[in-house]
């Protein structure tokens, strides 16, 4: 069995992740926001670090990656067409481009910022999506349009559900109560609810959903069902005009 993925609580909510690499003993790290607990849970493991991912380039997905490298160099992966705003790249790449040999798919993934990028490892059943899609949510516009997040959730949503949504934060309590306004299927909503406490009260992380589980939760996915327009205020709207809606109402939460 390949070691699991390893997720690691950074600043007050956000998620680095070290993807290990069973052949090698090497670990890919996506995004840096803060250097101690990186470097502790490399230390903890004895992963040699052999590169590292960065999905946007928002300082709470960077900071910590000048300590890190420091103690462990390795090259830094990201966007071409974000690269005057990212940390120096080694590698600059397009969305499209298979990663590691093929082991990992950028995902063009704009809606949060212009230049966001996801990252899928197909053989793990793992999408990591820091600040795009979300668990039970999704990030909020700063640089996108409505639609341009619409169609980045659009292509995640094509994935197997047995994929695993590996998001860049901690909302999951917040966003499922907002959730729970838009019509999520009844169990899976209880279900959840239940289990949130039961994670928080054992420091355990909240992300880490299936992308079946998200569809039966999470709004921003389910903008095509007549249902949760109705919840919208908009029976009959377009998938995108829903979306839009919901969006606009989470900002003004």
């Amino acid at each position: 069995m390949s070691e699991p993925i390893r997720i690691i609580r950074c600043l007050t909510d956000n998620y680095a992740f070290l993807v290990p690499d069973a052949a090698t003993g090497d670990a890919t790290l996506i995004d840096a926001p803060e250097a101690a607990p990186i470097l502790a849970e490399l230390e903890r493991t004895g992963r040699r670090l052999a590169r590292v991912l960065i999905t946007h380039h928002h300082s709470d997905h960077v900071d910590g990656l000048a300590d890190i490298l420091a103690a462990h160099p390795a090259p830094v992966f990201g966007n071409a067409a974000d690269r005057a705003r990212l940390p120096a790249l080694d590698h600059a790449f397009a969305p499209g481009e298979a990663l590691l040999d093929g082991a990992c798919i950028v995902f063009d993934a704009p809606g949060h910022t212009l230049g966001h990028v996801a990252f899928h490892f197909p053989a793990l059943k793992a999408l990591f999506t820091a600040d795009s899609l979300m668990t039970h949510g999704c990030g909020r516009l700063f640089e996108g349009t409505p639609a341009d997040m619409f169609a980045t959730i659009g292509r995640f949503a094509e994935l197997p559900d047995a994929t695993r949504v590996y998001s860049g934060h901690d909302y999951a309590a917040a966003n499922l109560a907002f959730a729970a306004n838009f019509a999520p299927e009844a169990d899976a909503l209880a279900a959840r609810q239940a289990e949130l406490p039961r994670l928080a009260a054992g420091g355990l992380p909240t992300t880490g959903t299936t992308l079946g589980s998200e569809k039966a939760l999470n709004p921003y996915l389910r903008t095509h069902l007549p249902e949760v327009a109705a919840a919208a205020g908009l029976p009959g709207g377009a998938p995108l005009e829903v979306f839009a809606e919901i969006r606009r109402r989470k900002d003004a939460a």
